[in-house]
């Protein structure tokens, strides 16, 4: 099991000084992955179900994590998520494939259909397209990425004839796609369309509950051989510190990445000790 590091493109953590610190500083504690998500906008007042205040600064997550691919060279640079049918799916691919080659072929394009209705609705997304435009954009920027030219797409939501897009990604077959969400669909969508999934919880007993629907989607919808095993990526969140036990409990379950998540980023130097302390968990 491997061990990332989340979230530290937002609130005091997210300045170009901090960054390079707590980038190298991850890197040099043996951390293999770092990661950040995605909210173009907030509701103002906040509503019950927004996971940030309106007020707090995040950075978008390609953009931060070119800035980390360049002052890196090991991380591996993970979007835990892109609120994908937020996006345009040919720019979305485009990016990726720039950061993919920027980086040497580190990015993990972590990928959802959101749940933020205000988020949603303000970019010109109904929430019941979200889920069909999220499997119609994976597809169609899979197409720009892999298929001859000229590329041609038919879907749904999105298509497109006599077009290539170079530079292709440098990541065989394109950056590999791990898909957020803890609903049925999500689990379903992960298994059909995904190298790995993403999800969050308290605990290892949670784990095992996303776990069990992960292996009820695999009964429902093929996997296709290309992508391989499926690789969890796990975040324990409320309570943010991971104790011994509780690692060795994600790696015996599968883990492939435990990442931590040093709230509440209000301090780069609280956060800094936050990653050497947890730096030392076991990982198997």
């Amino acid at each position: 099991m491997e061990l990332g590091v989340y979230g530290l493109s937002a609130k005091a953590t997210l300045g170009p000084v901090e960054t390079v610190r707590l980038a190298e500083l991850a890197e040099g504690l043996g951390y293999g992955s770092w990661w950040c998500g995605e909210h173009v906008v907030l509701p103002s007042p906040r509503v019950a179900e927004s996971p940030m205040a309106p007020e707090d600064p995040i950075l978008n997550p390609l953009v931060h994590l070119a800035y980390v691919a360049a002052v890196t060279k090991r991380l591996e640079l993970g979007t835990g998520v892109v609120i994908l049918p937020q996006h345009n799916p040919l720019v979305l691919a485009k990016q990726a494939a720039s950061l993919d080659v920027l980086s040497g072929g580190r990015l993990l394009l972590g990928v959802a259909g959101g749940y933020l209705r205000q988020e949603l609705s303000a970019l010109g997304v109904p929430m019941a397209e979200r889920g069909s435009r999220t499997d119609d954009y994976i597809d169609a920027m899979r197409a720009l990425w892999n298929d001859p030219a000229p590329v041609a797409f038919q879907g749904r939501h999105v298509s497109f004839r006599d077009l290539d897009a170079n530079p292709r990604p440098t990541t065989p077959g394109g950056p590999r796609v791990v898909i957020g969400g803890h609903s049925p669909a999500a689990f379903r969508r992960a298994v059909a369309k995904g190298h790995g999934w993403f999800g969050t919880g308290s605990s290892p007993d949670e784990l095992v509950g996303h776990l069990r629907g992960l292996e009820e989607a695999a009964r429902q919808v093929e996997r296709p051989p290309h992508l391989g095993e499926l690789e969890i990526t796990f975040m324990q969140v409320d309570p943010v510190e991971v104790d011994a036990d509780s690692a060795r409990r994600y790696a015996a379950l599968g883990t492939a990445r435990l990442l931590v998540y040093p709230l509440p980023l209000e301090d780069p130097d609280d956060v800094a000790d936050f990653l050497v302390r947890h730096a030392e968990l076991p990982r198997g």
